[in-house]
């Protein structure tokens, strides 16, 4: 039984450490990218924020990818979240958790409570839902922060506010306590190039700093076309099959 346990135990630390090589050189890998991309376009890489989205992947691989540096992890679903957030809190320094799914009003108590940023309000009715959320939640004077996320094809289903909404929205989340307007957050419509969609989002952008000059974040691009977001002007890219892979089948909140 003994030399049994002893076999599992140091499979087990082999496997993590696999785990561990693998995703190094994946994070490696998009890093050489962000730091090109921004080279390309004139940019510091520094300016970038990478948000490492593990949606399905275990908590383990939070913790692993919080050895390799990472500090900003992407979710979007709050189940999943939250049950992370929980199993990680103890790391040190903290990571900074981001929901960027599509969010229902009735999940804003639990959001509000682990999240340090929103990457997805596009209604006024969810604005009023986090608002109420982020001052129950006792945040210790930590502000919610969020980005209204922008509808670049305006497709019914995909989420995001028609540009033309993004100035009342962020007055609506300017006048809550509790909450922060960030910036803008979107997500490229797959029938057209990216780069042209990104363009598309940087007056939205510029029009929201000339009223919220602290709203300086754009969270736009992930695995497939962080180049283009960068060269539009991305101060944050959302990544994570280019790091962690094919997803699992299967939730593996543990």
């Amino acid at each position: 039984m003994e030399a049994r346990e002893d076999r599992e135990a140091r499979e087990a630390r082999e496997a993590r450490e696999a785990r561990r090589e693998f995703l190094a050189g994946r994070l490696a890998a998009v890093r050489e990218r962000i730091a090109d991309a921004a080279r390309a376009a004139g940019r510091d890489h520094t300016e970038i924020t990478l948000i490492t989205v593990t949606k399905t992947w275990p908590a383990e691989d939070v913790r692993l990818l919080a050895g390799l540096g990472i500090r900003d992890v992407g979710e979007n679903q709050d189940q999943q979240a939250s049950a992370k957030a929980a199993a990680c809190a103890g790391l040190a320094p903290a990571l900074s958790w981001h929901f960027i799914g599509q969010l229902q009003s009735n999940k804003a108590p639990s959001v509000a409570r682990y999240a340090d940023m929103v990457h997805s309000v596009d209604r006024a009715s969810l604005v009023s839902a986090l608002g109420k959320a982020a001052e129950r939640a006792g945040r210790a004077g930590r502000e919610l922060r969020c980005l209204i996320q922008v509808s670049l094809d305006g497709t019914a289903g995909r989420g995001g506010a028609h540009p033309d909404e993004v100035l009342r929205l962020a007055a609506l989340i300017a006048g809550r306590p509790g909450l922060t307007v960030a910036g803008v957050m979107a997500v490229a419509p797959p029938q057209e190039p990216a780069g042209e969609a990104f363009a598309r989002l940087r007056p939205v952008r510029e029009r929201l700093l000339g009223e919220h000059p602290g709203a300086v974040v754009m969270s736009a691009g992930m695995s497939g076309d962080l180049e283009a977001a960068i060269a539009a002007g991305a101060t944050h890219v959302r990544v994570g099959s280019a790091i962690l892979g094919h997803r699992p089948p299967a939730p593996l909140p543990h």
